[in-house]
């Protein structure tokens, strides 16, 4: 796994990223992480998109990985891992923090100018109240995908836990290869 925080996306970036979403990417800032061929892995993405605040800093766009957190989720690995999280006051207050340092994250990311609009279209509240793929619950889990893209990017308890159900099945899975 690679990191870019590269604000400059690249032709071949967008028309990449283009091919793995299916359409033209909205609000894409940056790319994240690479899989290990440099292709995009997770993007980042604009706090507002068409004046509305977008929910997730950062999406998942490796399909081979997309589809590997899909399968977790069919399985119901999300009502697992939820009842795991319920019954461990630690792993709530672990999620509360990784609630609370990705709020700060999205906020050091955002511009001056970012920064401005937010307040303008009255959303400021909203971006300090909201976390992980928009949740304002921080003890819930509501999708693997948003969990993961943000914990390929600085770690965090629920994609410590799909990493830990992956080695689990099979030790040797690289979700990046």
């Amino acid at each position: 796994m690679s990191e870019s925080t590269s604000t400059v996306i690249s032709e071949v970036d967008y028309e990449a990223v283009k091919c793995l979403l299916g359409r033209s990417p909205r609000g894409l800032t940056a790319i994240s992480v690479r899989d290990t061929k440099g292709s995009p892995a997770v993007i980042q993405v604009s706090p507002l998109v068409d004046k509305k605040p977008f929910p997730t800093l950062f999406w998942l766009v490796d399909k081979r990985l997309n589809y590997a957190i899909d399968q977790l989720e069919a399985r119901g690995v999300i009502a697992q891992f939820q009842e795991r999280i319920d019954q461990s006051d630690a792993l709530q207050e672990s999620m509360n923090s990784d609630h609370q340092a990705y709020i700060a994250l999205r906020d050091q990311l955002m511009t001056s100018e970012q920064k401005a609009e937010v307040e303008q279209l009255g959303y400021t509240a909203v971006f300090q109240r909201r976390g992980i793929g928009g949740i304002e619950n921080f003890s819930r889990i509501r999708c693997l995908h948003t969990y993961y893209a943000a914990h390929l990017v600085v770690a965090n308890t629920v994609g410590a836990l799909v990493d830990e159900y992956w080695q689990g099945e099979n030790k040797h899975f690289n979700h990046l290869s």
